[in-house]
């Protein structure tokens, strides 16, 4: 029966960010999977960190311990899941599969993946809900959601705004709530996202 790997050549990931690294094949009636195995190469240094055979799922290099895991649900798709990436991780992922025939023979394949880390500085923060004016009764309770992208961590802080006064610091969490809205409230906010 044909039988491949497939994967990317190379894929981007974001620094303090999940990443799959991809390694799929259709599932064959006659063949068996015995072993997987999760091979990275860097700085002339190559070591196994994940190996599934018939005992189990074993993460087998330490700095990977926690962050690494591979799906079981789903036939024939063995991609790598990092949870956290670090700097560190960068290099070129190989994955491969032995099976077994009808007739007792083992087959393998694999298939190489680069992966890169990158840094993402932090986006241009968004307000939810991001209607100007918003406008709200007395007693309601209110929420306003600070969103951007990057690396993370992200800090946020919520300031309000009033003219010819400085701006207060109200809050370092991405949300800022109300449970009861006062007319005191009323004011221009703004949040500002930071990351590394």
């Amino acid at each position: 029966a044909f039988l491949d790997l497939s994967g990317l050549s190379e894929i981007q990931g974001t620094w303090k960010a999940p990443v799959t690294v991809p390694c799929t094949y259709v599932p064959q009636q006659d063949l068996e999977q015995q072993t997987l195995t999760w091979r990275v190469d860097h700085d002339k240094s190559s070591a196994t960190i994940f190996r599934r055979d018939q005992s189990g799922d074993h993460v087998l290099l330490s700095a990977f311990r926690d962050r690494v895991s591979v799906l079981q649900d789903t036939p024939g798709n063995v991609s790598l899941q990092i949870l956290t990436l670090e700097m560190s991780d960068r290099g070129t992922y190989t994955c491969r599969v032995t099976w077994r025939t009808s007739n007792s023979s083992l087959v393998a394949r694999e298939v190489s993946t680069k992966l890169e880390v990158v840094r993402v500085a932090a986006s241009k923060p968004r307000v939810l809900p991001g209607a100007p004016g918003l406008a709200l009764p007395p007693g309601s309770r209110a929420s306003l959601a600070c969103v951007a992208s990057g690396s993370p961590p992200i800090r946020y802080r919520w300031f309000r705004g009033a003219p010819g006064r400085a701006a207060l610091l109200l809050g370092s969490r991405a949300e800022l709530r109300w449970d009861s809205l006062q007319p005191s409230d009323a004011g221009t906010y703004f949040c500002e996202a930071q990351g590394r």
